[in-house]
């Protein structure tokens, strides 16, 4: 008899415990993939992004979903992408099928990220970008709105505007330099890894550069690997050509190799561009101090941007040691997703899909804002004054600081508080006065 009591009893609650709803304690987790190469600092930081906002959700009681509310649950997913693009696609189709995760946020190198959209959107999985910048990815919700537009572009802006930005930042090099070195003809060398972004930003500067004026010219192109471990030949070259700029594109470890030996030789040409290592508080201890007047195109410093910025900044900084690349924009993905879920009050791809498109949130690096259906790029970041801007940044003596938009207030009258002078390497003055 108490045998079969006992049967009984294990049949309900095996049963209780299969029918949806009749469990007890929380409804369950919204589950984030964060993917990204987990071994980089791109990845790195990826994770460290996106774990500071689900912690600060979850401590306030977590995502709104009708009626129920939901804690974050973040699946940490290493894409491998840095190395391998087929890694990255089954690392994607891993998180979907077996991770069972509700959305993702992440993505950093091109070639990887176009590979695991396209699984992501075979799943209609809605998928943040925050670390890619083709704008082709964009293009696709266009081309095939019904299968791609579940793609939404967090961080960076898109390649075309980084030229942009990366021309203003030059522009603003340009004119220091002239002024510093007494001289009316600059000379540019462009040194960028070789990728894909690479690429579009190479092709950029061989039209535009000569085309800003006679008082411009490109010396040459020299194109290492993004792993390069030695850059001295290119270094060198650049010397012999006169060059009073070097150009940069560096979104791998390479950043570090370059920024060292370019102090270390003491290149005679000021240096402006993308470095995404420069971005890291490690990039002074890594480079000795030799990257002293090291200056990128960047998305944070701790400057008044929005009045997030400074918050944000000062407790990522507490709380990983590190200052925020970019790719640490998962932070502010997760908040424009959980407000997207809360407005549409459903997990459903579909309807989140629609309040992601009325998104206006203000966050760590400006207001966010996407392009709309009705443009070549949909689900892209809107840029300018008032949207993101992306910032350029310039280590002087152990600080990483803002130097664009100028402090002069030259770029439609943007100042962010905390900007200073952009500087002239003292040992490029003093090569030139020498000449």
């Amino acid at each position: 008899m108490k045998k079969g009591l006992v049967a009984l009893l294990v049949v309900c609650l095996v049963a209780v415990a299969l029918i949806p709803g009749c469990q007890p304690g929380p409804e369950g987790t919204i589950k984030i993939g964060v993917i990204g190469p987990m071994t980089f600092v791109q990845g790195e930081q990826h994770w460290m992004g996106a774990t500071m906002a689900a912690d600060e959700i979850n401590e306030a009681g977590g995502i709104v979903v009708g009626n129920v509310t939901m804690p974050i649950e973040l699946v940490q997913i290493d894409s491998n992408e840095m190395l391998s693009v087929p890694d990255a696609a089954t690392a994607m189709e891993k998180a979907v099928t077996v991770d069972k995760v509700d959305f993702l946020v992440g993505g950093f190198r091109t070639e990887a990220v176009l590979a695991m959209q396209d699984t992501a959107m075979d799943h209609q999985k809605i998928f943040l970008g925050c670390g890619s910048a083709s704008k082709e990815q964009c293009v696709r919700v266009a081309e095939d709105y019904d299968k791609y537009k579940y793609w939404f572009r967090i961080t960076p802006i898109n390649d075309n505007l980084l030229v942009m930005d990366s021309f203003l930042i030059l522009d603003t090099v340009i004119s220091v330099v002239k002024d510093e070195l007494g001289i009316e003809e600059v000379k540019i060398a462009l040194l960028m890894e070789k990728a894909e972004v690479g690429d579009l930003i190479v092709s950029a500067c061989e039209h535009l550069i000569p085309a800003m004026g006679e008082d411009l010219e490109l010396v040459g192109t020299w194109r290492p690997s993004p792993t390069a471990t030695d850059v001295t030949a290119e270094l060198s070259a650049i010397k012999n050509s006169g060059a009073h700029i070097i150009m940069t594109y560096f979104s791998g470890p390479v950043g570090i190799v370059y920024a060292k030996q370019w102090g270390e030789l003491e290149i005679p040409a000021a240096s402006a561009g993308i470095n995404v290592e420069a971005q890291k508080m490690g990039f002074w201890d890594a480079t000795g101090g030799k990257g002293n007047y090291e200056t990128t195109l960047n998305q944070y410093a701790r400057i008044e941007q929005t009045d997030k910025t400074i918050p944000f900044f000062d407790k990522f900084v507490a709380e990983t040691g590190e200052f925020p690349t970019y790719t640490a924009g998962t932070y502010d993905a997760l908040y424009i997703l959980k407000d997207a879920i809360e407005r549409a009050g459903t997990l459903d791809s579909d309807a989140v899909v629609i309040e992601l498109e009325n998104t206006e949130y203000f966050g760590s690096a400006g207001r966010i804002v996407f392009t709309s259906t009705e443009t070549g790029n949909p689900h892209d970041l809107m840029w300018g004054p008032e949207y993101v801007t992306g910032i350029g940044t310039q280590w002087q003596d152990g600080e990483l600081l803002c130097i664009w938009p100028p402090v002069d207030g030259s770029w439609n009258g943007l100042v962010y508080e905390g900007t200073v002078a952009y500087k002239v390497p003292p040992w490029v003055i003093d090569y030139w006065e020498a000449k």
